[in-house]
């Protein structure tokens, strides 16, 4: 079947699916605000704010119910967090990080850090917050047998790795001056060590005589959760609802609203739920806006943020023993390869189709919102170009030997893509379609992994353990606030799934956070610089930059949207009725 016509069925399948279809799912936090229109419409419908009321915050997904961010994985576990715990530090509009409850000094070799607590912060248990219990979840992530996968968040504080090793019972950087007063000292100067560090505490008393290898899955953190935030949980119902009630001790104030349920309702009925006041806030896909924007007593939100999506290769596999990863498989070896399936697919189109516009296509994977973001004319840009990708194809070796219509590797042996894509929306099924097909039409065979989509936790689960049935894979990452991509294509980093190995990615991500980065204008030209080179090389197909998109009842007031989300001072929100 011709590319045209087949691309046009799968754009038809698409349409006629978009009230229950979805732009994608994201691994993170999300990013800045782009609300400025709303604003006026805002100030002139709102009232002065009062106490009382409930809230529903809607979700597509149910909580798996792991309700401390040391160990949850899931997104919903991550919203519930949101509204009942608190960090040391906050992001602002302008992706600064500023003290929260706790004020920093930062020594003039500009390795140690001293942190200093307020006093008389309450846990939701009523035990007082001190730096113990800072230092107890730093310990905990650098113990041997947490089980968590954030020990990333402390590696680089002196002395982390020795206690991951089993070579030492404690942290050596970390000296607790009194129960409000603690010194970090890191290996080594670098220019974002505050951004990387774990920014929440646990409660060490409601934790105590629990090993550290059955946290997970105690009743403390799944059943019985204890924050320092505005809302505490006061009841789940599995796979249904989480029901959050105010905490009237709270540090920052008395939260205005009683308190706020966190409910799973199938996306394709967010619409009538909405218009019925099922739901209050809702994090939208891209397919809900038209109807959405009809309901008069619904406002959409659209901001710039950190997402993005891309088609990841298969390099090697890691090495969990060493925490490294392997450059060991073969496969896209051939930069031309990776070229030419970045040229096979219309990104644009895909936006159109899959995504109602709320996209852009992108070359690089660094966001633009951040200050770091290389111009895209400093980039190459692979236009759709299917006889390009032919040629280069060609170039590199990737001939149709045997005349069926697929090209065989450069030794003449049959050549094959795997694509992995998890399970979801309806349109789900049409985009993993187009990306196959668009590869199949430039002569590269491509079939769906496991014959299917596959349910999204074995899905992430598959990507983690290296699946060879997993060739390609389609994902989403979103960065969070600090431009730092290390994090997910460092050479060694657990979440570069793609398991890239190349000496001069690493070279510019260390530089990039060398004491020479202090000087801003110096760290963007080698964020720069690493943006060209991964651009040149491709290890992954870059697709587009998400927007963010609420969905948010007129009703409720003093939601702040930032570089971090919707849940940016939670105890401010309130109703008008």
């Amino acid at each position: 079947m011709r590319k045209s016509v087949l691309w046009s069925l799968v754009v038809l399948l698409t349409m006629s699916l978009f009230l229950a279809a979805c732009g994608g799912q994201t691994e993170g936090k999300k990013e800045e605000t782009n609300n400025e229109g709303n604003s006026d419409k805002q100030a002139e419908e709102s009232s002065e704010p009062k106490e009382g009321g409930v809230v529903t915050f809607g979700t597509d997904q149910a909580a798996e119910g792991i309700y401390d961010p040391a160990y949850s994985k899931s997104i919903v576990d991550s919203y519930i967090q949101e509204f009942m715990i608190d960090k040391i530090f906050k992001v602002t509009d302008e992706l600064e990080y500023v003290p929260n409850f706790a004020n920093w000094e930062i020594s003039d070799d500009k390795l140690t850090y001293t942190f200093t607590f307020e006093k008389g912060i309450k846990w939701h248990n009523g035990e007082e917050l001190t730096v113990d219990d800072w230092v107890f979840a730093l310990e905990t992530m650098a113990d041997p047998e947490y089980t968590g996968e954030r020990f990333n968040y402390v590696e680089g504080v002196k002395g982390a790795k020795a206690k991951k090793e089993g070579k030492a019972d404690s942290i050596e950087g970390i000296e607790v001056v009194d129960p409000y007063t603690v010194k970090i000292t890191f290996e080594e100067v670098k220019i974002n060590n505050l951004e990387n560090l774990w920014p929440t505490p646990m409660p060490k008393k409601h934790y105590e005589g629990i090993a550290i290898k059955d946290l997970q899955e105690s009743k403390q953190v799944r059943e019985e959760p204890v924050g320092l935030g505005p809302f505490k949980v006061k009841k789940v119902v599995e796979g249904e609802y989480t029901e959050l009630e105010r905490f009237d001790e709270y540090w920052q104030g008395k939260p205005l609203l009683d308190g706020v349920v966190v409910k799973t309702i199938d996306p394709s009925l967010a619409t009538g739920a909405f218009e019925n006041g099922e739901i209050d806030i809702m994090d939208i896909r891209p397919q809900d806006v038209e109807d959405l924007s009809k309901l008069e007593n619904v406002r959409i939100e659209e901001t710039k943020g950190v997402g993005y999506s891309y088609i990841g290769l298969r390099f090697g596999h890691r090495d969990n023993e060493t925490r490294k990863n392997i450059d060991d498989v073969d496969k896209f070896k051939s930069k031309e390869l990776r070229q030419a399936l970045v040229h096979a697919i219309d990104r644009q189109a895909m936006i159109d189709a899959f995504l109602a516009g709320k996209a852009t296509v992108s070359n690089t994977v660094i966001p633009s919102v951040f200050w770091t973001a290389a111009d895209e004319s400093e980039l190459n840009q692979y236009e759709y170009d299917p006889e390009k990708a032919k040629e280069l194809l060609d170039k590199a070796g990737y001939k149709d030997v045997d005349g069926d219509g697929f090209v065989e590797d450069p030794d003449g042996e049959p050549f094959k893509i795997s694509f992995g894509h998890y399970a979801g929306p309806a349109a789900f099924e049409g985009r993993s379609q187009a990306i196959m097909q668009a590869w199949n039409d430039i002569g590269v065979k491509t079939e769906l992994a496991t014959g299917s989509l596959i349910e999204f936790n074995l899905y992430n689960e598959m990507k983690r353990n290296d699946d060879e049935v997993l060739d390609a894979f389609f994902g989403s990452w979103s960065m969070g606030t600090d431009p730092d991509p290390s994090g997910l294509w460092g050479n060694d980093a657990e979440w570069n799934f793609n398991r890239w190995v190349d000496d001069e990615n690493q070279k510019l991500l260390d530089e990039a956070l060398s004491e020479k980065a202090f000087d801003q204008e110096y760290r963007k030209q080698v964020y720069i610089d690493w943006q060209k080179h991964f651009n040149e090389e491709v290890p992954t197909v870059p697709l587009w930059e998400n927007l963010d998109l609420y969905g948010i009842n007129e009703r409720l007031q003093g939601v702040h949207i930032n570089a971090e989300g919707f849940q940016t001072d939670t105890h401010k929100w309130y109703t008008t009725e």
